[in-house]
Formats: structure tokens, C-alpha cells, sequence
């Protein structure tokens, strides 16, 4: 539900209700949050990639559902073509994060990716999360 109702006046109202009754389904037993996985992928794409897939599998064994688009969208997707990566950076990954609960970055390095990952993950106040290259949670 967004701010605002379908003639685009603020709604509160509506926001309340489903601020609740997401509140309401994180107290289900079988809970897991979204939890967005950001970690480098150009460069060395075949270690960054089993990179992102470790970070992956750490995150699910911590009782979340791990999204790393980073492992779906070259499957399909041209990263060499400007176009596309623009694409998958600016338009289907801020989608992403805006539908998961928490952001959580790994390794030393950030790239400008994921500096516009986690600068949506601000602006949206969500939960993020650091951790190194070993899975060490680390505070900023």
C-alpha cells in the first residue's frame, strides 16, 4: 500500500492498516524476511558469484529468504550492454530492495551498485546489516 489512494490524496488510513497487518504476519510462527543481498558482482564475475551465492546460503540459514538478483539476472541479461545493466541498476533493482525487509551488504568492497542499493535501503529506513568477506556481522 502506498501513501496516497487511487485520486492520489494522502491516505493514512490505509497505510495504518497495512503497517499492521504486516506487523501482524511477522508474528506468524513460520516467519522469514526478505532480506537483499548486496555484494560486488562486476570484475571477477565467477568469484563474485560464488561469493554471492555463499552470502546467500548464510543468509538462509539464518531463517530469511535471501534475494540476490546479482545470481538471476545475468542468466538473462547482457551485462556488457549498457542498456541492460542500466536496467537491472536503476530500475529492477530499486524494485528489490523496496519489496524486501532488510539489506544486507557483504566484503570490503562497495561498489557504485550497491552504493545505489543501499542509498534506496536508507531512504526507505530499512534494516541494514554489514558483514566481511568471512559472513563476520560488522557495525557502520
Amino acid at each position: 500500500m502506498g501513501k496516497y489512494n487511487s485520486e492520489g490524496y494522502y491516505d493514512s488510513v490505509t497505510r495504518v492498516a497495512a503497517e499492521k497487518k504486516k506487523r501482524d504476519f511477522r508474528t506468524f510462527d513460520g516467519f522469514r524476511p526478505l532480506v537483499y543481498i548486496c555484494s560486488p558482482y562486476a570484475g571477477d564475475t565467477v568469484q563474485n558469484t560464488k561469493n554471492a551465492r555463499r552470502y546467500s546460503r548464510f543468509a538462509l540459514e539464518r531463517n530469511t529468504i535471501p534475494l540476490a538478483p546479482h545470481l538471476l539476472y545475468p542468466q538473462f541479461m547482457v551485462g556488457s550492454d549498457p542498456a541492460e545493466r542500466r536496467l537491472a541498476q536503476h530500475k529492477i533493482n530499486y524494485v528489490l530492495v523496496g519489496k524486501c525487509d532488510e539489506l544486507w551488504v557483504f566484503g570490503g568492497v562497495i561498489s557504485s551498485g550497491m552504493e545505489r542499493e543501499i542509498s534506496v535501503a536508507e531512504r526507505r529506513k530499512m534494516r541494514i546489516r554489514y558483514f566481511t568477506d568471512e559472513l563476520k556481522e560488522v557495525m557502520r
